[in-house]
């Protein structure tokens, strides 16, 4: 796993090139300590700092073809590389290393673009062709892997990160009013935008080329859905034979590696699937790794006991508290670059960290397997909600509700009346394309409110749930109910948020790479043909997989019920041992000055909170909104951060000038 960073028409000296190049590089060198590359021309600037984990010994990049007129940067994994360098090589292709880096290059060599079909993988690739004078960018599937890129001067830059950016000659951010919108509605931006004015992201399932003449973007992938006529598999017995085959597979394959794999148990069903299917295929001595709470609400311990037991894992477990949260909210506001509406992401950083610190550098995961198998709550709750509709006035469909959010008391103990009107909206419109997440949506919309005179009036009357819902009316249009709530998860929450903010950003800023199975684009396209009850069997959730799992993993396990991954935030932001930092970030003196938020309405958020009087979950959501947007503003726009020193620069184990 590394990290890339490049432009394209950098008009200055090739000595300025490379010292730009070097800094961009040295931004990201989190993402690969252990080697760094350089090529440049006239026109081009491609650089990689590298985490080695595939050919050691002759992988380092930048790489090229036979006769030099590709040459490659690459953030990521090729799973199945070994068989596709076979292929080429029966196409009379020569290679010089063993790395998976180098079977790319030749594969576009010999397909073009049409390549990124052949590929499983994760990956983020730059590619420069010097006989077209063209810059070919890709990113997998479902975005497993970031690619960012901006236009300064004229100047086409990318990277693995923003932050990457900070480096380049005239970079100056801006915070767009527009993306604040819709992360506090939706948690994340609509298409390629990112928080800043400017700087967008090559989206997942996408390819980008770059000439002196255009800038292109094509999809290659899409999330493929069934309607219900045409379900592939609707009963247990075949889908489970079809799962088998390729779960096993897609797990073999990511365990290929020149340095230990080891995986996160968690003490839920999806990463006790993952580490069974290990043990299967490699039943040595598996490494595992968890994390716990101090705070019993959060904590799943006793289950990660459990697992650790039956699957005779060598586990390390670390325990996660209020100020182990706010100690480290800083680095992960500046690894995830964006918004964060949850602490969640700082725990899977915390976790990470224990992971680079026993010497390992790849952990398998379950993520995934919720938003494919109808895991989440917003799945039943959609359920729940268009069988009410049916009759709106009944007095006992609206109950089932309570069943799916027991760690949330305004719900849990809510009479009747109180659950029609926190779930009753919206209720009769269930043709919407976008009816699972109206409610979810709507009031997390509330946190606009807290935003500036000027920001609001920048926003204008732009209303991002309208817009998403225009966009997909055709779309979704005869889909089943979970088809529509699986694609709106598994486009908008999954990558950008979910994957970013706790997957890559949080391994990669402690050196990790991990990998996920359930992710492997044959899994996806196996689970989009599923009937919708072999996911949610009334409101079981993910039934396939605990049919297939049956015997296979503990009871208690199997069986539980589905707790959210949640981290505490009102006792992390409210104490004592709060950071000055933070203190400072939150102060009235501070958010005048940034301007992005209503002062007095945010002072009267911390009074509530300090108080601790009838906390909201909204309330948590925006107190992390608010903090983290101005973290946001210090680090990328004040650029609070320390300059880089001479010695501070990544070392180059390779440099190539053309």
């Amino acid at each position: 796993m590394c990290g890339i960073s490049g432009f394209f028409n950098f008009n200055t000296s090739t000595d300025n090139k490379i010292t730009t190049l070097r800094q961009m590089l040295t931004r990201i060198k989190h993402r690969g300590p252990d080697e760094s590359g350089i090529y440049a021309s006239n026109t081009i600037g491609l650089g990689s700092v590298r985490l080695s984990i595939v050919d050691l010994a002759t992988g380092t990049m930048p790489l090229s073809n036979s006769d030099d007129s590709l040459w490659i940067v690459f953030n990521g994994e090729i799973f199945n590389h070994i068989e596709l360098r076979e292929e080429l090589l029966a196409k009379n292709h020569s290679f010089k290393t063993h790395s998976d880096t180098e079977v790319i290059v030749h594969l576009y060599e010999e397909y073009g673009p049409e390549f990124l079909s052949k590929l499983n993988g994760q990956f983020a690739i730059a590619i420069w062709d010097k006989n077209k004078q063209e810059l070919f960018l890709a990113r997998d599937r479902v975005g497993i892997r970031p690619l960012f890129y901006t236009t300064i001067n004229d100047t086409f830059v990318f990277a693995s990160e923003i932050k990457s950016f900070l480096e380049f000659p005239e970079f100056n951010p801006k915070i767009s009013a527009k993306a604040l919108s819709e992360y506090f509605t939706l948690w994340t931006t609509l298409s390629s935008n990112t928080v800043f004015d400017n700087v967008f992201e090559l989206p997942p399932g996408s390819y980008m080329t770059i000439n002196t003449q255009s800038k292109t973007i094509k999809t290659y992938w899409e999330l493929p859905i069934t309607k219900p006529n045409a379900y592939q598999f609707n009963t247990v017995e075949e889908a489970s034979e079809a799962f088998e085959s390729i779960f096993t597979d897609a797990v073999k394959l990511r365990l290929r590696a020149d340095v230990q794999v080891a995986a996160y148990l968690s003490g839920g069903l999806d990463s006790s699937i993952t580490t069974s299917y290990i043990k299967k295929i490699l039943p040595d001595n598996l490494r595992t790794f968890s994390i716990g709470f101090t705070e019993k609400d959060f904590d799943e311990s006793s289950f990660q006991n459990i697992a650790r037991d039956y699957f005779n894992t060598q586990h390390s477990s670390i325990t996660c508290g209020p100020k182990d949260i706010s100690d480290n909210f800083k680095d992960v506001v500046w690894h995830s670059e964006a918004p964060l509406l949850r602490t969640a992401p700082t725990p899977m950083g915390i976790l990470a960290k224990s992971v680079h610190d026993h010497n390992i550098k790849v952990v398998i995961t379950g993520e995934g397997a919720d938003e494919l198998f109808g895991g989440y709550n917003i799945f039943k709750e959609t359920k729940i909600k268009h069988f009410w509709a049916k009759d709106p006035q009944s007095k006992y469909r609206p109950l089932l509700l309570k069943k799916l959010y027991p760690y949330i008391p305004q719900i849990s103990k809510a009479n009747n009346t109180v659950l029609k009107m926190f779930f009753g909206y919206k209720l009769n419109e269930t043709e919407s394309p976008i009816y699972s997440h109206l409610l979810r949506w709507n009031n997390t919309s509330r946190l606009t409110n807290f935003l500036s005179k000027d920001y609001k009036d920048a926003i204008h009357n732009y209303n991002p749930i309208a817009e998403i819902e225009k966009q997909l009316e055709t779309k979704l249009k005869d889909y089943d109910y979970l088809t529509k709530a699986q694609w709106i998860e598994l486009n908008f929450f999954m990558s950008k948020y979910l994957l970013s903010s706790q997957g890559d950003r949080m391994a990669m800023a402690n050196s990790i790479e991990g990998r996920y199975p359930f992710l492997d684009h044959r899994i996806i396209e196996f689970s989009m043909k599923l009937n919708p009850d072999l996911k949610l069997n009334g409101l079981n959730e993910k039934y396939l997989l605990k049919k297939i799992m049956k015997g296979r993993l503990p009871e208690s396990i199997l069986n539980r019920s589905k707790q959210a991954y949640r981290a505490p935030i009102q006792s992390a932001f409210f104490s004592e041992d709060m950071p000055p930092y933070l203190n400072t970030m939150l102060s009235e003196e501070k958010i005048t000055e940034f301007g992005i938020f209503n002062t007095a309405y945010v002072n009267q958020l911390k009074k509530k909170m300090k108080l601790n009087k009838q906390v909201s979950e909204i309330d948590n959501m925006a107190i992390t909104a608010i903090l983290s947007t101005q973290i946001l503003y210090d680090l990328f726009i004040n650029k609070a951060i320390p300059e880089l020193q001479e010695n501070d620069l990544v070392v180059l184990n390779k440099t190539i000038i053309d």
